[in-house]
C-alpha cells in the first residue's frame, strides 16, 4: 500500500479534459482531470458520477440551471441526468465513477478518451 501525492499527480496532467487513474475502489475508477473552457452536453445512462473540486471553480451546467462548485465542494450527477461541466479558468478535478463510465457518455468526439491511462 503506497500514498498517492493527489498534487504530484495533477503535475503530470498536460491535456484539459483528458482524465487519468489514480486508484480503484470496488468497481470505480478514482480519476483526476483538469478542465478549462466548455466540455459536451451528455449524459451517462447506466452510470452516477462523482465531481470533487480539489482547485478552482467548476460550473455543472444542467438544462434547467446551473450548479457551481468551489474548492472542497463536490456534487454527484445521477445517471440519466444531461449535463455539460465548463470551467471558465482551469480546474483541478476528482472524479468517481464506475470503470464502465465513458468521459463523453453517449457522445462519441475529440474529446471522448477510450482508454485511460494510470498515473
Amino acid at each position: 500500500m503506497n500514498k498517492i501525492s493527489v498534487s504530484e499527480k495533477f503535475e503530470q496532467i498536460n491535456h484539459y479534459w483528458e482524465p487519468k487513474i489514480i486508484g480503484e475502489v470496488n468497481d470505480s475508477y478514482i480519476k483526476l482531470a483538469k478542465f478549462k473552457d466548455e466540455f459536451v452536453w451528455h449524459v451517462h445512462e447506466h452510470e452516477d458520477e462523482m465531481f470533487y473540486v480539489i482547485q478552482g471553480t467548476l460550473t455543472i451546467r444542467f438544462r434547467d440551471g446551473d450548479v457551481v462548485l468551489r474548492e472542497h465542494e463536490c456534487m454527484i450527477v445521477p445517471k440519466g441526468v444531461e449535463h455539460m461541466p465548463f470551467a471558465e479558468e482551469e480546474v483541478h478535478v476528482m472524479l468517481v465513477e464506475a470503470k464502465s463510465t465513458l468521459n463523453t457518455g453517449n457522445v462519441e468526439n475529440e474529446k471522448t478518451v477510450k482508454h485511460l491511462e494510470k498515473i
